[in-house]
């Protein structure tokens, strides 16, 4: 079985394992018993992704095909997830240039020229030029840039369109030219399976009238992993509100799978047991650690952000949101699930140089917060891999670096509310509204690069469910006491260190696992 080559019990001769540690790693001996999870291997890509794309189009789920929906004249809207994902980019050409030069032709070809792609931002930030380029390529970039191939403006209020509110309450407002479009098109890359769904269109077309409505504490804490739909109370709220804005928009979405090839080849050993390692392995490793050590952060964070992932495309569906979505979540948990039995008392976990909200920027603490408590805490199906009041330990230095460009509001939330409060509802009752409506944050959302004024809050508050569940944060190697007081953290010299200290909660025997993160996976704990 698969699922039996990627769970590891070490005993005493094994090998020591790697741990992302930023833009560096670390090489640890991990006690014997430890429970090593590491992802399944990258499912075989789709051998033409291009056929692949025209026949989901073309014998779509719930929906007529395409072609049949189109007529000349209509004026249609094709919407794209932003560079969130995939992590790190993917190499070229990018699964949504593959879906556009597949989809505009088509158009083209039943009289539709009233066409715009728009970035589904949300409340990220901008896409630069260059970014939009790569992403869709330079022919259909120049064809359509700037004027009709643009970043969604959730601050744009004349072009916002308020739908109504759901039985509970929640405000659907969206983008106008989507509304008053005859046809939306969603193009939708799933690597993991909180993406896609209602939430491409709902969310990600959205403003602060919608995004209150689930990016709060109440409905963080509802959620019994974010990674789990059917257990999300996120993923709920953003179901009632797609559900509103199909009674006035005709979607038609199409959803696409990767596998878990993230690592290029001089860096693929990353992905496997160390136990397996080749001489040759090992020697490439030493020689990449060598070689870092003699660059300064900023140059290993951007020599890997320029190392593109051989991700394949592994499935592709189109038609109507909800049942391609089930046909996605079903791929994306095949690709991902990794089948363990039971809890443990201390979770370990390395946290690389990047997350959905820092491509071609810096992961400063808040991200690494949500990387460790948001994503890596809730990257299960059941019941949380870590036992209730058990230790998390991650690796990272954690250093009070902040892109002022990109994450100007995330300054402010760390350095002034953070020390006063870490409480989430005390943060959204006191700040949250201040800073969604401050016009300096407004404007640099809308006229720079920057995530929106809020955006720091939506951060700690996914990580609200980990802060609940686990009973110490340990952070191995900190290169700041100060970064890790204001979280709510400890630290510890190294990773022995951190063990020795967490053993004072669990007791001398404990049961360890270590989530030999990335690429991305899940764990179905029985």
């Amino acid at each position: 079985m698969e699922h039996e080559r990627n769970v590891v019990t070490l005993d005493r001769g094994s090998a020591p394992r790697i741990f992302w540690y930023g833009t560096d790693f670390l090489l640890e001996s991990l006690p014997p018993g430890t429970r090593v999870i590491y992802p399944r291997r990258p499912l075989q890509p789709l051998v033409d992704p291009m056929a692949a794309i025209r026949y989901a189009i073309t014998h779509p789920i719930g929906s007529d095909p395409l072609f049949a929906l189109l007529k000349p004249g209509m004026k249609v809207t094709i919407a794209l997830d932003d560079i969130s994902l995939p992590l790190p980019p993917m190499e070229r050409p990018d699964v949504r240039q593959r879906v556009l030069e597949v989809v505009l032709p088509l158009l083209a070809d039943y009289g539709v020229d009233d066409i715009d792609l728009v970035v589904a931002t949300s409340f990220h930030r901008r896409m630069t030029a260059a970014e939009m380029k790569r992403m869709v390529g330079p022919e259909i970039f120049k064809a359509y840039y700037p004027d009709r191939y643009y970043n969604h403006d959730g601050e744009d209020h004349e072009n916002m369109v308020k739908l109504g509110e759901t039985s509970h309450g929640e405000v659907v407002k969206i983008n106008r030219r989507a509304v008053e479009s005859d046809l939306v098109i969603y193009v939708n890359i799933n690597l993991v399976p909180m993406d896609g769904g209602h939430k491409s269109v709902a969310v990600g077309l959205a403003g602060y009238e919608s995004l209150r409505a689930h990016h709060n504490p109440s409905t963080m804490l509802k959620c019994d992993s974010y990674m789990d739909p059917s257990a999300s109370e996120l993923s709920n709220s953003a179901i009632r509100q797609g559900r509103l804005v199909q009674e006035h928009v005709k979607v038609f979405q199409i959803e696409t799978v990767l596998n878990t090839a993230m690592y290029a080849k001089q860096m693929d050993f990353l992905g496997r047991n160390e136990d397996e390692f080749s001489d040759g392995d090992w020697m490439r490793f030493r020689a990449m650690r060598w070689a870092l050590k003699k660059l300064p952060r900023a140059a290993r964070r951007e020599m890997f952000m320029r190392i593109p992932s051989p991700y394949g495309l592994i499935a592709v569906n189109a038609g109507a949101t909800e049942p391609v979505h089930e046909k996605t979540l079903e791929k994306s948990f095949e690709q991902y699930a990794v089948p363990v039995k039971g809890q443990s008392d201390i979770v370990l976990c390395g946290i690389p140089f990047i997350s959905p909200y820092n491509v071609n920027s810096i992961l400063n603490p808040l991200l690494v917060q949500v990387l460790g408590l948001g994503y890596l805490f809730n990257s299960y199906r059941g019941k949380p891999l870590i036992k209730k009041g058990g230790v998390m330990i991650l690796t990272h230095p954690c250093h009070d670096e902040f892109n002022t460009e990109h994450h100007p509001s995330y300054v402010e939330f760390f350095h002034r509310l953070l020390p006063e409060t870490r409480d989430s509802f005390e943060l959204h009752r006191r700040y949250e509204e201040k800073f969604a409506h401050d016009p300096s944050y407004i404007s640099m959302y809308r006229r720079g690069h920057a995530y929106h004024g809020v955006h720091p809050f939506y951060m700690w508050y996914w990580g609200d469910k980990g802060r609940a569940h686990v009973g110490r944060v340990i952070l191995a190697g900190a290169a700041s006491p100060r970064v890790a007081e204001i979280l709510g953290w400890e630290t510890a010299r190294s990773l022995s260190e951190a063990l020795d200290m967490a053993r004072d909660t669990t007791g001398p025997s404990p049961h360890i696992s270590m989530l030999h993160y990335a690429p991305i996976m899940m764990v179905d704990v029985e």
